[in-house]
């Protein structure tokens, strides 16, 4: 045969990423997500700073002339079918998409896979100091405001009595992590793949936005907050130089060694 045999256990080309332990990268990441549900749940018990909070939100975005929430409500409020696919995008779309974004990036753009991952985890435990200093009732607990809470009247809905939810803080509206892993998730696959259609990703966040908006979960000044802590996190921790090498992983072609990554995952 003229093709060259590569003996057994020989190291992989210098410039491949390499991928990090598998098993390490299953705890890390199961460890963000536990953070994110548990971290929230020490921050309970403000319910009276919640509310007057939520009122000085709404309030705020009314002074500075930000679209009315009730707006977008009444938009998805036009038909059964496209308020209850609202609720079901809400309940549905936010860990199963962040967790298939993360799964990709590692299997095929490890470099960009660390990057991602730490930049969700500075965004997460960030987010997890606010309601312990400005806990926040979500609009469709207000009264006064024409906006209804959809998930309860039309479903589905992921929460029950604040008093009795013992799964989540409802008085955390601040900032929007629902809409901050969104946008880094359409960041992270434009910063990873060179598509011409890549600017598509944007919808994601785009849709969350909408979303989390006309179900009353959120306030636009929840997500305003929610990309400030990003931009902060994506400036402290730069991407990997797109090169071939991240572009090429996965497909045969040479890969060059990113020097960012020296130590990564330490």
């Amino acid at each position: 045969m003229n093709a060259r045999t590569e003996p057994a256990g020989a190291k992989a080309e210098p410039g491949t990423p390499v991928r990090p332990p598998l098993i390490r990268e299953f705890l890390l990441v199961a460890g963000l997500f536990l953070v994110y549900k548990l971290g929230r749940q020490l921050a309970t018990g403000h319910t009276a700073d919640a509310f007057r909070n939520a009122r000085r939100v709404w309030h705020l975005e009314r002074a500075v002339d930000l679209p009315g929430e009730t707006a977008v409500q009444s938009a998805l409020l036009h038909g059964d079918t496209l308020v209850h696919l609202a609720n079901t995008y809400y309940a549905t779309v936010h860990f199963p998409a962040t967790l298939a974004f993360l799964v990709w990036l590692y299997l095929r753009r490890p470099a960009h896979y660390v990057w991602a991952r730490r930049v969700l985890a500075a965004v997460t435990t960030a987010a997890l100091v606010l309601p312990f200093t400005f806990p926040l009732a979500p609009p469709r607990m207000l009264t006064g405001t024409g906006l209804v809470d959809t998930a309860q009247v039309y479903g589905p809905s992921v929460y029950g009595p604040p008093s009795s939810d013992h799964l989540s803080n409802q008085f955390a509206a601040m900032p929007s992590l629902h809409f901050g892993w969104a946008l880094m998730v359409a960041i992270g696959l434009i910063a990873a793949t060179r598509s011409r259609w890549r600017g598509l990703w944007l919808l994601h966040p785009l849709i969350t936005l909408l979303v989390i908006v006309g179900t009353a979960n959120h306030y636009w000044l929840d997500a305003i907050a929610a990309t400030a802590m990003l931009g902060v996190a994506l400036a402290v921790i730069p991407p990997p130089r797109h090169t071939a090498a991240t572009a090429g992983h996965g497909t045969g072609r040479p890969v060059a060694r990113e020097p960012v990554l020296a130590g990564a995952g330490r």
